[in-house]
Protein backbone atom coordinates (compact mmCIF):
# COMPACT_ATOMS: atom_id res chain seq x y z
CA UNK A 1 0.00 0.00 0.00
CA UNK A 2 1.45 3.11 -1.12
CA UNK A 3 2.23 6.16 1.12
CA UNK A 4 -0.98 8.48 -0.65
CA UNK A 5 -3.66 5.48 0.14
CA UNK A 6 -2.22 5.15 3.46
CA UNK A 7 -2.81 9.02 4.04
CA UNK A 8 -6.50 8.84 2.60
CA UNK A 9 -7.00 5.94 5.22
CA UNK A 10 -6.33 7.91 7.63
CA UNK A 11 -7.95 10.91 6.86
CA UNK A 12 -11.56 9.15 6.67
CA UNK A 13 -11.14 7.90 9.70
CA UNK A 14 -10.35 11.17 11.19
CA UNK A 15 -13.52 12.06 9.61
CA UNK A 16 -15.46 9.04 10.92
CA UNK A 17 -14.29 9.93 14.17
CA UNK A 18 -16.29 13.12 13.65
CA UNK A 19 -19.13 11.81 12.49
CA UNK A 20 -19.36 9.09 15.91
CA UNK A 21 -18.77 11.97 18.01
CA UNK A 22 -21.47 14.27 16.52
CA UNK A 23 -24.09 11.22 17.54
CA UNK A 24 -22.53 10.23 20.83
CA UNK A 25 -22.06 13.87 22.31
CA UNK A 26 -25.20 15.40 21.13
CA UNK A 27 -27.07 12.00 22.40
CA UNK A 28 -25.52 12.62 26.14
CA UNK A 29 -25.74 16.04 26.21
CA UNK A 30 -22.10 16.44 25.81
CA UNK A 31 -22.29 20.32 24.47
CA UNK A 32 -19.23 21.34 25.22
CA UNK A 33 -17.42 18.33 23.10
CA UNK A 34 -20.17 18.24 20.67
CA UNK A 35 -19.18 21.83 19.54
CA UNK A 36 -15.99 20.62 18.30
CA UNK A 37 -17.67 18.67 15.93
CA UNK A 38 -18.51 21.55 14.09
CA UNK A 39 -16.26 24.61 12.50
CA UNK A 40 -17.28 28.20 13.12
CA UNK A 41 -20.05 28.75 9.57
CA UNK A 42 -21.68 25.15 10.64
CA UNK A 43 -25.21 24.96 9.90
CA UNK A 44 -27.44 21.97 11.01
CA UNK A 45 -30.62 21.11 8.98
CA UNK A 46 -33.60 19.26 10.63
CA UNK A 47 -37.16 18.59 9.86
CA UNK A 48 -37.73 20.47 13.37
CA UNK A 49 -34.49 22.90 12.77
CA UNK A 50 -32.48 24.99 10.48
CA UNK A 51 -29.27 27.15 11.10
CA UNK A 52 -26.04 27.87 12.71
CA UNK A 53 -25.06 24.81 15.13
CA UNK A 54 -24.96 26.97 18.11
CA UNK A 55 -28.82 27.86 17.81
CA UNK A 56 -28.76 23.90 16.91
CA UNK A 57 -27.60 23.22 20.41
CA UNK A 58 -30.08 25.88 22.15
CA UNK A 59 -32.83 24.96 21.34
CA UNK A 60 -31.56 21.16 21.59
CA UNK A 61 -31.34 22.19 25.23
CA UNK A 62 -34.30 23.61 25.70
CA UNK A 63 -36.21 20.88 23.99
CA UNK A 64 -33.98 18.79 27.00
CA UNK A 65 -35.60 20.40 29.84
CA UNK A 66 -39.09 19.72 28.04
CA UNK A 67 -38.84 15.97 27.76
CA UNK A 68 -38.23 15.96 24.30
CA UNK A 69 -36.31 12.79 23.37
CA UNK A 70 -34.32 12.25 20.13
CA UNK A 71 -31.61 9.77 19.94
CA UNK A 72 -29.63 8.52 17.01
CA UNK A 73 -27.92 5.03 15.62
CA UNK A 74 -25.00 4.95 13.28
CA UNK A 75 -24.60 2.56 10.45
CA UNK A 76 -22.11 2.00 7.27
CA UNK A 77 -20.23 5.38 6.25
CA UNK A 78 -18.84 6.40 2.58
CA UNK A 79 -16.79 8.71 2.05
CA UNK A 80 -15.47 10.85 -0.89
CA UNK A 81 -12.31 12.89 -0.81
CA UNK A 82 -10.98 15.81 -2.76
CA UNK A 83 -7.99 17.75 -0.63
CA UNK A 84 -9.12 19.49 2.02
CA UNK A 85 -13.19 18.53 1.88
CA UNK A 86 -15.15 15.87 1.93
CA UNK A 87 -18.53 14.85 1.73
CA UNK A 88 -19.88 11.57 3.82
CA UNK A 89 -22.56 9.37 3.45
CA UNK A 90 -23.49 7.89 7.12
CA UNK A 91 -26.76 5.38 7.05
CA UNK A 92 -28.48 5.77 10.54
CA UNK A 93 -31.99 5.89 12.37
CA UNK A 94 -33.45 8.87 14.39
CA UNK A 95 -35.53 7.78 16.71
CA UNK A 96 -37.93 9.96 18.89
CA UNK A 97 -39.95 9.07 21.73
CA UNK A 98 -43.13 10.75 22.75
CA UNK A 99 -46.92 11.16 23.42
CA UNK A 100 -49.21 10.96 20.15
CA UNK A 101 -52.84 11.85 20.71
CA UNK A 102 -52.26 10.69 24.31
CA UNK A 103 -49.99 7.79 23.64
CA UNK A 104 -46.89 7.25 24.62
CA UNK A 105 -44.62 6.11 21.12
CA UNK A 106 -41.54 5.33 19.37
CA UNK A 107 -41.34 6.74 16.27
CA UNK A 108 -38.38 5.54 14.35
CA UNK A 109 -36.89 6.74 11.07
CA UNK A 110 -33.88 5.72 8.47
CA UNK A 111 -31.91 8.00 6.55
CA UNK A 112 -28.41 9.06 5.71
CA UNK A 113 -26.73 12.20 7.52
CA UNK A 114 -24.91 13.67 4.66
CA UNK A 115 -22.02 15.52 5.65
CA UNK A 116 -19.94 18.74 3.96
CA UNK A 117 -16.77 18.48 5.59
CA UNK A 118 -13.63 20.39 5.65
CA UNK A 119 -9.90 20.56 7.42
CA UNK A 120 -9.02 23.55 8.80
CA UNK A 121 -6.25 24.00 10.47
CA UNK A 122 -5.23 20.14 10.52
CA UNK A 123 -8.69 19.39 12.10
CA UNK A 124 -11.90 18.29 10.34
CA UNK A 125 -15.07 19.62 10.79
CA UNK A 126 -18.82 19.71 9.79
CA UNK A 127 -19.67 22.45 7.92
CA UNK A 128 -23.15 21.74 6.79
CA UNK A 129 -25.15 18.85 7.80
CA UNK A 130 -28.24 17.58 5.86
CA UNK A 131 -30.21 14.47 6.52
CA UNK A 132 -31.63 12.26 4.02
CA UNK A 133 -34.35 10.64 5.27
CA UNK A 134 -35.79 7.48 3.64
CA UNK A 135 -38.53 5.51 5.88
CA UNK A 136 -40.25 5.71 8.83
CA UNK A 137 -42.66 4.18 11.32
CA UNK A 138 -44.84 4.81 14.66
CA UNK A 139 -45.21 2.00 17.23
CA UNK A 140 -46.91 2.79 20.67
CA UNK A 141 -45.04 1.90 23.75
CA UNK A 142 -47.87 -0.67 24.86
CA UNK A 143 -48.66 -2.86 21.89
CA UNK A 144 -52.06 -3.13 23.39
CA UNK A 145 -53.07 0.27 23.04
CA UNK A 146 -55.15 1.24 20.23
CA UNK A 147 -53.47 4.28 17.83
CA UNK A 148 -55.67 6.30 15.79
CA UNK A 149 -53.84 8.71 14.06
CA UNK A 150 -54.98 12.50 12.40
CA UNK A 151 -55.02 11.38 8.75
CA UNK A 152 -55.88 14.60 6.80
CA UNK A 153 -52.91 15.91 9.27
CA UNK A 154 -50.37 12.74 8.59
CA UNK A 155 -51.44 13.13 5.01
CA UNK A 156 -49.74 16.92 4.64
CA UNK A 157 -46.13 15.46 5.25
CA UNK A 158 -43.78 13.55 2.71
CA UNK A 159 -43.64 10.20 2.75
CA UNK A 160 -39.87 9.65 3.74
CA UNK A 161 -40.53 11.61 7.18
CA UNK A 162 -44.45 12.01 7.73
CA UNK A 163 -44.81 10.11 11.17
CA UNK A 164 -41.32 11.95 12.77
CA UNK A 165 -43.34 14.85 10.97
CA UNK A 166 -46.30 13.95 12.65
CA UNK A 167 -45.06 13.61 16.42
CA UNK A 168 -42.96 17.06 15.95
CA UNK A 169 -45.90 18.95 14.78
CA UNK A 170 -47.55 17.65 18.06
CA UNK A 171 -45.36 18.80 19.88
CA UNK A 172 -45.10 22.53 18.51
CA UNK A 173 -42.47 22.21 16.03
CA UNK A 174 -42.61 23.84 12.85
CA UNK A 175 -41.58 20.72 10.28
CA UNK A 176 -39.74 22.01 6.89
CA UNK A 177 -41.84 20.16 3.99
CA UNK A 178 -39.71 19.73 1.49
CA UNK A 179 -36.24 17.68 3.01
CA UNK A 180 -34.14 15.42 1.30
CA UNK A 181 -35.83 11.75 0.83
CA UNK A 182 -34.40 8.63 -0.78
CA UNK A 183 -35.88 9.18 -4.36
CA UNK A 184 -36.96 13.44 -5.66
CA UNK A 185 -35.10 16.51 -6.96
CA UNK A 186 -34.34 17.35 -3.59
CA UNK A 187 -31.91 14.55 -2.64
CA UNK A 188 -30.77 15.27 -6.52
CA UNK A 189 -30.45 19.36 -5.83
CA UNK A 190 -28.19 17.58 -2.81
CA UNK A 191 -26.10 15.36 -4.36
CA UNK A 192 -24.93 18.22 -7.09
CA UNK A 193 -24.38 20.24 -4.16
CA UNK A 194 -21.79 17.57 -3.12
CA UNK A 195 -20.30 17.57 -5.84
CA UNK A 196 -20.06 21.41 -5.87
CA UNK A 197 -18.54 21.06 -2.56
CA UNK A 198 -15.52 18.28 -3.32
CA UNK A 199 -14.50 20.82 -6.48
CA UNK A 200 -14.25 23.41 -4.52
CA UNK A 201 -16.93 25.86 -5.07
CA UNK A 202 -19.17 28.08 -2.61
CA UNK A 203 -22.40 26.37 -1.45
CA UNK A 204 -25.40 27.85 0.49
CA UNK A 205 -26.89 25.89 2.60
Amino acid sequence: MNEIKIQELIEKQLIREVIENWALWRDAGDWERFKTVWHKDGVMMATWFQGHFEDFIKVTVEGWNKGVSILHFLGGTSIDLSGDRAVSQTKMTISQRGPVDGVLCDVVCTGRFYDFLEKRDGRWGVVLRQPIYEKDRIDPLDPSVSLKLDNDLLSQFPEGYKHLAYIQTKIGYKVKRDMPMLKGTEVQALYAKGCDWLEGKKINP
